[in-house]
């Protein structure tokens, strides 16, 4: 009887990206990222995680880690 009304697992959803302008950010987008000096990097996803990782040098930063504590976007700027 016990275990007949578990929750199901919701699976782990990804989150909306915005720069710090607003745009939405898609994987494989290009953009000019304002931390850890990664410089042009490309919106990337591994594993159900979004990664930018640096044309220049290829290192890779965690989308948690370019997150803008006053408006909650990205440390970053969507290239046209």
């Amino acid at each position: 009887m016990f275990g007949l009304f578990k929750k199901k697992r919701d699976e782990q959803k990804l989150p909306q990206l915005l720069d710090l302008n607003g745009e939405a950010l898609q994987e494989g987008d290009l953009v000019k990222a304002l931390r850890y000096e990664l410089g042009e990097a490309k919106l990337i996803l591994e594993e159900n995680t979004y990664y930018y990782e640096s044309i220049n040098s290829g290192e890779k930063v965690i989308w948690l880690k370019m997150i803008d504590a006053y408006t909650e976007n990205q440390k970053v700027l969507k290239k046209s």
